[in-house]
Order: C-alpha cells, then sequence, then structure tokens
C-alpha cells in the first residue's frame, strides 16, 4: 500500500481537517531518540511545534512560514561519510534557528566552522560555564547542570559566531550569532536532567523568537471543530470506536462538531477484559449520548482462534477478521462520506521515515484500502494526529470526558488473545479476565494505578502442582506483569509493596477457580518487551 505521504523522500504533511495556528515551530529531526521530547516541551510551553525530517523540501518549510526552526540531535557525526546534512538555504529564511547536540554540528558545518572526534566523550550530566550575556542564557547562573551525549567537540566555531558556554570536556558548549538568531547548544535543554533547560527553550522562543504562548487545548478544540465542520460539511463519518483513549476522545470531538452524524461502530471481538462491551455502551450510549453502534462478534472471532498458538497469527486473523466485521456493518447502515481515525502524532511520525535517504517510508499503520472503498471521498478525517498521548488526555479532560477512561492503560490491539500464551479458549479466557481484574483493584485500591503505565494478568500454558484444603491439584499459573514507563520504548518493571502482591496472589488464587500459582514478571525493556507476545 502506498504511503498517504508519497513516494520515498517525499515528506509534506497532510494536516486535513486541522487549523493550524499561526505561530509554530519546526523541528527538522536528525534522528535522536529525544526529538518528540522537543516538541512536546514546546507545546508545553505554550507554542505549536511540529516534527519533519531533516530532509523536508525547503520549498515546503518556505511554505508553511515557521516562527522558528529547531534541529534536533542525531546520532551522527559530521566528518562521516553521508553525514545528514541541509541546504544552507534554510538559514536565509529570516527566522531565528535553534540547534541541539548534532544539530549544533549542522549549523557549524554550515557556516565553515569544523568539529573533530573529542578526546574523550561525553555522557550524562556535565557543568558548563556560560559566558558573556547572551539572551539564550538570559536569567541563569553562570554554572548550570546539564545533560550531554557526544563524542565530538566544535575545533573552531564558525565566524561570527560567539562562543556562549563551555564545559570542561567541551571547550564550546554553545555558540551564537545574535544578529542573525542563529544558536547551537552542544546539551540537550528537552531532557530533565538538563536542570534550567526550561529556562533555555523559554529564551529562545519568546524572547528570540519573540513568540506568544497561545497553543492551548481549548484552542485546539475550538480551530479542530471549526476545520471538521468546513471540511465534512453536511457529510457522514464513520468510525471505529475501540473504547480507548485515542478512539474515544475522537469520537467526542467528531460529536462535538457534527453531532448525529457521526456513526461509531464498536466491535466485540471476545478478548475483550472483564466487563469491557457492558462498559463501553454504558459509558458511550447512555453518558456521553454517542450514536453508538454495537456488534458482538466474539463467537466469531473465537471460532477463528481454535487451535492457533502463534502471536502473529492471532494478531492477523483479529486484524482481518475486525475488517470484515466493520465493513459488514457499515453496510448495513448505510454510506458515509468520511472515515475518521483516532491517528496520534507518534503514528504518523513513524509513517514518515526520519532517518536517512535509505530507509523507506511505512506506509500509514492503520489505513486500509478495503475500509476506504466504503467512503464516497476516501478521505480520513484524523483530528488527533497533531497530538501526544499525554496532550490527548489533557484534551479529553477539557472535552469533560472521566479520568477513569483517560488515564486507562493501555490495551493491545488482539487483546487477552495475545496475554492467553498458546491457544486461546473461552474457559481460559474467563480464568485470565477474573485475574486481571482482581490484580487492577488491587493497584487501583492501593493508589498505585497512575504511578504505573501498564499492568495486567497473563495466562501461561503450565500447570503446577498445589495443596488447597489438603488436597493435591494440578492447576494454571498466572504471571502478573507492571511497568513504569513514559513511552513504551523503555520500561522498568514496577517496584509493587509486597503487601500488595501478596494480597493479589492470595485473593486470584483463593477466587479464581484453577489457579493455584501467581507469579510476578521482574524483567525491564529491554531486553523484554512489555507484553508477553
Amino acid at each position: 500500500m502506498q504511503s498517504m505521504y508519497g513516494e520515498k523522500r517525499t515528506t509534506m504533511i497532510d494536516h486535513g481537517a486541522l487549523a493550524l495556528p499561526p505561530e509554530r515551530v519546526i523541528i527538522l529531526d536528525f534522528g535522536s531518540q529525544y526529538t518528540q521530547l522537543i516538541a512536546r516541551r514546546v507545546r508545553e510551553l505554550g507554542v505549536y511545534a511540529e516534527i519533519v525530517p531533516y530532509f523536508h523540501p525547503l520549498d515546503d518549510i518556505t511554505r508553511e512560514r515557521p516562527s522558528a526552526i529547531i534541529l534536533s540531535g542525531g546520532p551522527s557525526s559530521l566528518y562521516e561519510d553521508g553525514a545528514p546534512r541541509i541546504t544552507a538555504d534554510i538559514f536565509d529564511l529570516g527566522v531565528p534557528v535553534l540547534g541541539i547536540c548534532y544539530g549544533l554540528y549542522v549549523i557549524v558545518d554550515a557556516f565553515k566552522g569544523t568539529s573533530q572526534p573529542a578526546h574523550s566523550k561525553e555522557y550524562g550530566r556535565a557543568t558548563i560555564t556560560i559566558a558573556g550575556d547572551s539572551p539564550l542564557f538570559r536569567g541563569l547562573d553562570a554554572h548550570q547542570t546539564v545533560w550531554m551525549s557526544h563524542g565530538d567537540k566544535v575545533s573552531a566555531p564558525p565566524a561570527g559566531f560567539a562562543v556562549l558556554a563551555s564545559s570542561d570536556n567541551a571547550e564550546t558548549a554553545a555558540i551564537g550569532n545574535d544578529e542573525r538568531r542563529i544558536y547551537g547548544v552542544q546539551f540537550h535543554p528537552e531532557v530533565h536532567h538538563t536542570v534550567n533547560g526550561t529556562q533555555v527553550l523559554k529564551n529562545f522562543l519568546f524572547e528570540i523568537c519573540g513568540l506568544r504562548a497561545t497553543w492551548s487545548m481549548k484552542s485546539f478544540i475550538d480551530s479542530s471543530i471549526e476545520a471538521i465542520r468546513a471540511e465534512v460539511k453536511d457529510g457522514t463519518v464513520l468510525l471505529g470506536l475501540s473504547g480507548g483513549v485515542d478512539s474515544s476522545v475522537t469520537a467526542v470531538l467528531l460529536q462535538k462538531a457534527i453531532g448525529d452524524r457521526l456513526y461509531p461502530v464498536f466491535v466485540n471481538n471476545g478478548v475483550l477484559r472483564k466487563n469491557e462491551a457492558a462498559q463501553v455502551i454504558e459509558r458511550f450510549e447512555k453518558h456521553l449520548r454517542l450514536n453508538l453502534i454495537y456488534v458482538d462478534a466474539s463467537k466469531r472471532f473465537l471460532k477463528l482462534l481454535k487451535g492457533v498458538e502463534n502471536p502473529e497469527k492471532k494478531r492477523k486473523i483479529i486484524g482481518r477478521e475486525f475488517i470484515n466485521v466493520f465493513k459488514e456493518e457499515a453496510r448495513k447502515i448505510g454510506s458515509f462520506d468520511f472515515l475518521a481515525q483516532g491517528t496520534l502524532y507518534p503514528d504518523v511520525i513513524e509513517s514518515v521515515s526520519t532517518k536517512g535517504p535509505s530507509d523507506t517510508i511505512k506506509s500509514h499503520h492503520n489505513r486500509v484500502p478495503e475500509v476506504l472503498k466504503l467512503i464516497k471521498s476516501g478521505k480520513v478525517i484524523e483530528p488527533l494526529k497533531e497530538l501526544f498521548k499525554d496532550e490527548v488526555r489533557r484534551l479529553g479532560q477539557e472535552l469533560g470526558m472521566p479520568d477513569e477512561l483517560l488515564f486507562r492503560h493501555p490495551f493491545p490491539g488482539p487483546g487477552l488473545a495475545i496475554r492467553v500464551i498458546g491457544e486461546v479458549t473461552e474457559k481460559r479466557l474467563d480464568v485470565l479476565r477474573e485475574a486481571d481484574d482482581i490484580f487492577i483493584e488491587e493497584i487501583i485500591r492501593a493508589g498505585l494505578y497512575r504511578e504505573i503505565w501498564q499492568a495486567f494478568a497473563v495466562f501461561l500454558p503450565v500447570r503446577s502442582v498445589g495443596v488447597m484444603g489438603d488436597k493435591r491439584t494440578y492447576e494454571n499459573v498466572i504471571a502478573l506483569r507492571a511497568v513504569t514507563s513514559v513511552d513504551a520504548m523503555t520500561a522498568d518493571w514496577a517496584s509493587i509493596p509486597d503487601e500488595v502482591l501478596k494480597r493479589v496472589s492470595n485473593r486470584i488464587i483463593n477466587e479464581v477457580r484453577g489457579v493455584n500459582r501467581v507469579v510476578y514478571d521482574v524483567s525491564s525493556k529491554p531486553p523484554s518487551t512489555i507484553e508477553w507476545e
């Protein structure tokens, strides 16, 4: 399937039904693990930020009229063959530029300075000494704790640039040209470990760029509703509703814009959590007043999963059958002008390769040709595609949605099918649902739910000997998994107090028939994954 963004290296972002704010920052991504964090920090300061690949065409950047440009970090070194570069014409657009880490070297290279490998690398906390009175460091003490991640150094700053800061390992830790409003820093102001990094970004955005903090969830709601109405007009919209955070917020926002011309379809695939179908119906029909279409296809899915043990086969069966059910129900309802999806910004970023010319741009992960054929216009409405997960939750709060939904732990698309290791049966699902429900209930009761990124139970295809009521048992094993994380890219196992785990274990063994052993997973990601399959 061809990407919505075209062939490789064609990167124009189709904003669709979205009114973008007049003041915005474009971030050119050179592959840093912190690039999304830069965008989030800028947005937290009330300025809209958008990430594009470093090879985003200059004509497109010019047409988008950014208020400022930030060059991200990256894993490369400028003196290496094939190192990613940008056209020096970007610096002639007349807008302020901030280069971070690798972005500093991009500036040095563009203005004919030089860089080279450092004698010793600098990773982690470091102290920089600020020189002079640059607006970039206004209000900061001379010595600052920052976070470094580099093995290179600027050996000769470009002509016209002053050295603004230094460290023990980097004689040039920051440079600046006040006249052209171009700055580069060796450290990462976007990470928490740079103590006054937020102030550095504030100085750049508000002192140097002269921007205003106008980006907010309320302004986003107002502009999104206006843009959705302008695009949909008197048309109808079809939405696949999973009951999760993203699709739920999408549904409520669309309902505010177009009312009962939104048709959300909720499919029960038989591998949902305990009472989940009833909860979704209760929440969206009775409380949020959505025009919900509920389809109970649980037996249909479980029949197809019979005898299947391979997790990838499970995923494909569930994904394929969901499309079949969704298409059938959509045809029963009638014809639609648009399809809506709860796509988030990280999904969009992933769809546009940012790692260089050798990588192929991925097709959008959830655009399915068979479903698009049902849509008259062939167009997709994605009102959340400029937002990160934490922003979606704030948006949901602004829309008046309950925290119990907005802060619910992530749940995989294939549901409990990949938390039942081995064959999926109704009996195994029932055991898992009860055990999982007890686990979640107890961590909520202990006040730990919001501290944990994700918690769940896993049904293991293992039976163990036990003793219950003076009788020998040979029953199933349940594994408990709970992790802390920021973005799910890395995760640590959650240190749940012993008394909570003891209570969970006792309840599961006593209350869930068929279980006589409970184990706790103490592996981190990497090397493990968060889910077991």
